[in-house]
């Protein structure tokens, strides 16, 4: 089992709303999920993957949730590059 000490970069998982909890408005696919908060932080005490564990962010909120992975890196991106939009910025100073 994988262990994080305390003083690790880890990511928790936090639910905010369970699927009978979400706004009757929204899509059904989207409704039928779990609302859940993925938080970076360094962790509080030790903890294995999938236990609760407490963080301390960045900006040092303190959160709580179930230890997701450890070192974790910021995995997002904005996709990929549209070529249209690359020449934008040079047709507007020409």
């Amino acid at each position: 089992m994988t262990k994080a000490k305390k003083g690790d970069w880890v990511e928790i998982e936090q639910l905010i709303l369970a699927p009978e909890e979400r706004a009757p408005g929204i899509p059904v696919d989207t409704r039928a999920t779990p609302l859940l908060l993925r938080v970076h932080g360094f962790i509080l005490h030790d903890a294995a993957i999938g236990e609760f564990a407490q963080v301390k962010t960045i900006i040092g909120r303190e959160l709580g949730g179930t230890l997701r992975s450890l070192d974790t890196a910021y995995k997002h991106s904005f996709g990929n590059t549209i070529p249209e939009l690359l020449s934008i910025g040079t047709e507007a100073e020409a």
